[in-house]
């Protein structure tokens, strides 16, 4: 059948031929914990904080947790991303809190985030018939079995690491500027110089352990200490560093 004037036949582009990719991905993003919005020493603090370590937070993406806050409480929001902005941190959403906080914030392009990590693009559910059946209780399962990322050689810097569902174990030493990720533990038996997060998908039973502390930074479940907060006597002595009651911990061993 000959095709009609105006129309064409459909044919399918190549994803190499669009002019963008959509992928899935994980990026670390700083978590802010809003409590008392109305302390006069609020930014003060803050910029003292920011210029203890100036290169970590140095345009650092920031996520507001309003779950502290109190839902009758009035927010500027553009007035609290400027502030932060000359503080040298950039807002790109809010997290929890009540909704009238997240309309407001949404207002000015600060959009309302789910907790955890979001869902990577190329795997959402397909939709599913429904189909009438007797509701039976699912089988217990096992947790999956946790597993252990075993690295020899020294990891330099600029290279990223992560331990999916398990351990990190680096067997050498780990240069500045170089990142541990691990949803485990980080074991370092060697120089720590980078940044090491463990526990990244929420175990607050994670440790970090090396042999000689020089880090920028360590985290354990999203809390996290930067190397100007690290007292000297941990420097370049075998550390262990975990959560106790909410705090970072850490001592020699």
């Amino acid at each position: 059948m000959s095709e009609g004037i105006g129309l064409t036949r459909t044919e399918n582009v190549s994803d190499k031929d669009a002019p963008f990719q959509l992928r899935g991905g994980s990026v670390n993003l700083m978590l802010m914990k809003l409590v008392d919005m109305t302390s006069d020493s609020f930014y003060e603090r803050l910029s003292d904080k920011v210029r203890q370590a100036p290169n970590f937070f140095r345009n650092a993406p920031l996520v507001l947790d309003l779950d502290g806050l109190s839902g009758d409480e009035n927010l500027d929001f553009s007035d609290i991303r400027s502030r932060l902005r000359a503080c040298g941190l950039m807002a790109i959403g809010v997290q929890g809190g009540a909704p009238r906080h997240q309309e407001a914030a949404l207002r000015v392009g600060l959009p309302a985030l789910p907790p955890g990590r979001p869902a990577r693009l190329d795997t959402a559910p397909t939709a599913q018939p429904i189909v009438a059946a007797k509701v039976q209780p699912p089988p217990p399962q096992e947790p999956p079995p946790r597993t252990t990322l075993f690295v020899s050689e020294p990891v330099r810097s600029g290279r990223q690491l992560y331990a999916a569902g398990g351990d990190l174990v680096i067997t050498n030493l780990v240069s500045a500027g170089a990142e541990l990720l691990a949803d485990g533990n980080i074991h370092v038996y060697g120089a720590l110089r980078g940044r090491a997060l463990a526990g990244i998908s929420g175990d607050t039973n994670a440790r970090i352990l090396c042999l000689s502390l020089e880090a920028e930074m360590v985290s354990i479940a999203g809390l996290y200490r930067v190397n100007e907060d690290i007292a000297p006597s941990f420097y370049r002595k075998p550390v262990q560093i975990y959560l106790k009651e909410g705090y970072l911990c850490l001592d020699t061993f």
